[in-house]
């Protein structure tokens, strides 16, 4: 019998501003899905400075909420919390769920648009006839292409210019897989979650992943950065085409100053059951 791990998650995302904005407004997409191998126990969003203004869920199925801040405020702080039941399927998710055919998937955006570094990565693993081995292995190439290095990369930055440079982080990786899956005929999409450490709680930041569609076992998810399919530490949050369909927090604001983010994530395993 499959072995139900109970995971409990507080983000917390800390906006200040060095003057009171007259507006702002946040779009957040922080509550998990509930899909095959996972589970929604309790969520909660709670807002210090604003309120959630509308909840729906976009072509994708993730959960959107949409803040307002209150006017004149200097910060705002935005806690998701809340357990989540989940299983070990070894990556497999299954069908698709949503809005968005699945032949939508195999666009490229301005993020995921192929280029002579992508498609020398892709070329590596063309002529590999099983589906669910090409895509370990192309999982496994961009790993040995691109090297995790913490701040390496700009937010901002194309798959294609990430596989130039040679070192990204984990929303490079998925990027750069996408990319390559798509270049390959294979349906692929962003994913945005968190992911339980095994030697701590408390997370640098969220987590980012691929998955890839592959016949016969529906969606597959790929963690490049570490190497393995995920598994039951790991929470699904948003999909997309690209970061842009899947980012945790994104926003706008009239006024003048600068702005700062503080971001705390915590996941920890709070109980075990059969």
């Amino acid at each position: 019998m499959t072995q139900t791990h109970r995971l409990t998650i507080r983000h917390e995302t800390t906006y200040e501003w060095s003057k009171p904005v007259s507006y702002a407004l946040q779009r957040l997409r922080v509550v998990p899905k509930d899909r095959p191998g996972q589970k929604i126990v309790s969520w909660n969003t709670a807002i210090d400075g604003g309120r959630v203004e509308v909840t729906f869920d976009d072509a994708h199925a993730n959960r959107v909420q949409l803040v307002s801040v209150e006017p004149g405020r200097s910060s705002v702080t935005i806690t998701a919390e809340g357990q989540v039941e989940t299983e070990d399927h070894g990556g497999v998710i299954g069908e698709q769920v949503g809005y968005m055919p699945k032949w939508m998937f195999l666009r490229p955006t301005d993020r995921t648009r192929r280029g002579p570094a992508t498609m020398a990565i892709a070329r590596e693993v063309r002529d590999i006839d099983d589906q669910l081995d090409q895509l370990h292995r192309l999982s496994g190439v961009i790993r040995e292409r691109v090297a995790y290095l913490t701040g390496s990369t700009q937010v901002t930055m194309t798959a294609e210019e990430v596989a130039v440079e040679g070192t990204g982080v984990c929303q490079d990786h998925a990027h750069i897989f996408v990319t390559c899956a798509r270049l390959l005929d294979r349906p692929a999409r962003y994913v945005s979650g968190y992911l339980k450490m095994d030697d701590r709680d408390e997370q640098d930041a969220t987590h980012a992943w691929a998955e890839a569609h592959v016949d016969g076992l529906g969606w597959v998810g790929f963690d490049i950065s570490n190497g393995i399919s995920p598994d039951h530490r790991y929470i699904r949050v948003a999909t997309g085409m690209d970061y842009s369909d899947a980012s945790p927090i994104s926003g706008i604001r009239q006024g003048a100053g600068d702005e700062s983010m503080h971001v705390r994530v915590n996941v920890s395993e709070s109980q075990q059951q059969q």
